[in-house]
């Protein structure tokens, strides 16, 4: 078994999820008392979201490369960033690390072209909806295109993760908010719902809509726990 490397604390609340998930896929495959080797390197999100909100982006590349090189240096064979959003910075650790990267868009499309969907919605932080990093991956390498909510519903689910799902606060009234957002893509074509936003699965499960969702951390999970147990 190799040994993934995670870089966590994007928030904390996801990153468990990612060690609770992992260890479980590994369990269900190998069975007896088998676990999964793994490291995590996670960073103070305080910090990391004081600087996403500065646009400060330059500096949480410095950072991701660092908890990246520090895994690699401590004996990982694959880096995982525990997070959607951070993915912004993820050429960065390509380029100044030697090990494999597993790209969390990369993942997802693989995912949504298993169901033969062309055309999704995203939902995410305002950085996933509104930049390119991500919906790129997803339509020049897969073809499929990406909706985005309207402004002002982007607005809702980004004030949504940052205020309440990082902070595991989980409540009924913005559930509806979500999946009154999330009938809108569908009214626009969405075949199926990105997750897009590592937290967002604790808010929105399968039973919550109607159309196929794609939670992005059991699907990561799923690829790295693959990778480590291939060959």
């Amino acid at each position: 078994m190799k040994t993934i490397g995670l870089i966590g604390g994007m928030s904390w609340e996801s990153s468990k999820v990612y060690y609770e998930l992992i260890n479980r896929i590994v369990r269900e495959k190998l069975g007896g008392f088998h676990s999964c080797k793994s490291l995590m390197y996670s960073v103070d999100f305080a910090v990391v979201e004081d600087l996403q909100h500065r646009n400060e982006w330059i500096k949480l590349e410095e950072l991701m490369v660092d908890a990246a090189q520090a895994l690699e240096r401590g004996g990982a064979d694959l880096i995982v960033l525990c997070t959607n959003t951070m993915h912004l910075c993820s050429q960065a650790i390509i380029d100044h690390t030697s090990i494999p990267f597993l790209h969390i868009a990369e993942a997802t499309a693989e995912a949504i072209q298993e169901k033969k969907l062309r055309k999704v919605g995203l939902l995410g932080t305002q950085f996933t909806m509104e930049k390119d990093f991500y919906k790129r991956v997803i339509k020049d390498n897969y073809d499929i295109d990406v909706i985005i909510p309207d402004p002002s519903s982007r607005r809702i689910v980004h004030d949504i993760i940052y205020q309440e799902l990082v902070h595991g606060i989980i409540t009924d009234s913005s559930r509806d908010r979500y999946k009154a957002i999330i009938g809108q893509l569908v009214a626009k074509g969405g075949e199926g719902i990105i997750l897009g936003c590592t937290e967002i699965p604790l808010l929105i499960s399968e039973q919550d809509v109607e159309v196929p969702i794609f939670d992005t951390t059991v699907i990561h999970a799923e690829k790295a726990v693959q990778f480590i147990l291939q060959n």
